[in-house]
């Protein structure tokens, strides 16, 4: 009996983790194995990384492109993009929601003391503007805006460049084939590069191990185990109930099915470079439309950061209470409003949300020899921030599928209605 990918994945994880482990406690004075293999690892985690990123921004364009020619009638976007939008931000104030009612009834950091933590500098960053991220999803050169890798510029224009074909008709149709053939060409490198996902997740698993600080985990205990919680609650509970309250598909199954996607994004710890493994979870698992997964993937990898929102606003009133500065009342509006915009902002990299926190412990006035204890941590929360972070892209698409597919029913109801 064939392994599926999805095991192959799991067990390449926990292999990985397990001889990364064994080399950091019991192998440390064996430079071949401290040294050597963990760099030789490390190498091959990222050029694993690399072949996914490299095919992210043509996947995500190509992919768009079709999703809008796909449609069957072009005024369909219009609802199916305020539909996706719209759900998103409900799904990123609703975490957000959840993780300041958390962090306000069980104080992370209270009664801590981390004045002696070691010091490291924060580059000064201004929280961005909403008026200037709207202006900035516009690009002033398309090459820039494609060699940058910014997803929203991107997915801009791909979003304008499939409206126009689709509104030629039939003049375009050699267009539309071309882009149907790119399309069937990028899922068939993506097939290819994640055949290689069980080695490229056992080396990154293996350099995670072998480097790890397990001291600074047990320190801090209490903080990290609030924010697991939240974040393991939203991705087996929250997200598989929502999809089973409002779809065909039964919670139990829902979980099943994202299981490669979870695989991969603690791995590759990255919302961007699981959008190939989250597109295939929606397509070939749950049935999701291509046109629904095309254009809703893409977005939800640079906007949909649920998980995000959570760990930042855990971890700036972490910082607040460890130092003895809590955040007040006066505080609170601007740090939910700052996440908000944070949360969006964080790029579906790895390490983004940790970036933003270093901007919100600026902003607030918070020491900055807090970041220390942040960093040391974050490999550990990332990973499980990016797999909430892709469940929910799933989860959220597998709704909005399930609502345009009801629209589409009621209308030929009403058609024959109208007939008889």
């Amino acid at each position: 009996m064939t392994t599926s990918l999805s095991t192959r994945i799991f067990i390449g994880l926990f292999l990985g983790l397990i001889l990364g482990s064994c080399i950091q406690y019991f192998l440390t004075d064996v430079p071949i194995f401290s040294h050597t293999l963990v760099d030789i690892a490390s190498g091959i985690g990222t050029m694993f990384v690399r072949m996914i990123m490299v095919l992210v921004v043509p996947l995500v364009f190509v992919s768009i492109v079709c999703g809008v020619c796909d449609l069957e009638e072009l005024e369909n976007f219009g609802r199916l993009g305020g539909k996706t939008f719209g759900f998103y931000l409900i799904n990123t104030v609703l975490a957000i929601a959840t993780a300041v009612a958390a962090a306000l009834i069980f104080t992370p950091g209270a009664g801590m003391s981390l004045a002696g933590s070691a010091d490291v500098q924060i580059t000064t960053t201004e929280l961005p503007n909403l008026l200037d991220l709207l202006v900035n999803i516009v690009p002033s050169n398309v090459i820039t805006a494609f060699s940058s890798g910014n997803m929203l510029q991107v997915i801009f224009l791909a979003l304008l460049l499939g409206g126009v074909i689709k509104s030629l008709g039939d003049k375009a149709a050699s267009a539309v084939s071309g882009f149907q053939v790119a399309n069937a060409i990028m899922m068939k490198l993506i097939t290819v590069v994640m055949s290689l996902a069980p080695i490229g997740v056992f080396a990154l698993m293996l350099k995670l191990g072998a480097t790890f600080d397990a001291g600074i985990f047990v320190s801090v205990l209490g903080y990290v185990a609030i924010i697991l919680t939240i974040l393991i609650a939203w991705i087996f509970v929250v997200y598989p109930m929502a999809v089973g309250l409002f779809t065909p598909v039964s919670a139990k199954e829902f979980r099943l099915k994202t299981r490669e996607q979870i695989m991969f994004s603690l791995s590759t710890v990255s919302s961007n470079a699981t959008i190939p493994v989250t597109m295939r979870t929606l397509t070939d698992k749950l049935g999701v439309s291509r046109s629904i997964a095309g254009f809703g993937v893409p977005l939800g990898a640079t906007m949909n950061m649920g998980g995000a929102s959570i760990y930042i606003t855990i971890a700036v009133f972490f910082v607040a209470n460890a130092f003895g500065t809590p955040i007040t009342s006066e505080q609170l509006p601007t740090l939910i409003f700052s996440v908000f915009l944070l949360s969006v902002g964080a790029g579906g990299i790895p390490g983004g949300a940790l970036v933003m926190i270093g901007v919100l412990i600026h902003q607030l006035g918070l020491p900055v020899e807090a970041f220390a204890i942040i960093a040391a941590l974050d490999r550990l929360l990332d990973m499980v921030l990016t797999s909430c972070n892709v469940v929910g892209d799933a989860a959220v698409l597998t709704i909005v599928d399930a609502t345009e597919k009801k629209v589409k029913q009621d209308q030929v109801a009403s058609v024959v209605s109208d007939e008889s």
